[in-house]
């Protein structure tokens, strides 16, 4: 089965093409790479704030950098911004210039373009969570990233 058939919605017009053509395990072994020297592990919002709106909230992470793992903390509008903070801070850079996400049965897949300032790169991230599904396609346009310098 393609992933074009098992995601129910509008693609970027970039992936349609390779969500037509590749099956599902394909696809995700090429925009949502598992391993690569950028990992994700704990990731918590720690401000405590139950206001509702948009708002600066404080996060916090466990990231790994090939064999470093340290936590980090971003004060962010939201998750994603967070995230790029964080990476930023460790010198990985990802500029997200495109966001796209669609609800794929009980699953969210979520397509970023991101840049490092040379290259420009689309990932995906795929969860029961939409936020953690976010979290997984920064983490996996990063390597996208580091892997094509």
């Amino acid at each position: 089965m393609t992933f074009a058939a098992v995601v129910d919605g509008l693609l970027p017009r970039a992936l349609r093409e390779p969500a037509e053509t590749k099956s599902f395990d394909e696809f995700c072994d090429e925009y949502a790479p598992s391993t690569g020297p950028v990992r994700l592990g704990q990731w918590a919002c720690v401000d405590g704030a139950r206001r509702l709106g948009p708002q600066v909230r404080s996060y916090q992470a466990t990231l790994a950098l090939g064999d470093r793992t340290g936590t980090s903390r971003a004060a962010a509008c939201g998750p994603v911004a967070a995230l790029t903070e964080m990476l930023h801070e460790r010198g990985v850079a990802v500029e997200m210039t495109a966001f796209h996400q669609l609800r794929a049965g009980d699953h969210t897949a979520t397509f970023i373009r991101g840049s490092n300032g040379c290259r420009t790169r689309w990932a995906m991230g795929w969860s029961d969570d939409a936020t953690e599904s976010a979290l997984r396609a920064v983490i996996a346009c990063a390597n996208r990233l580091i892997a094509d310098s």
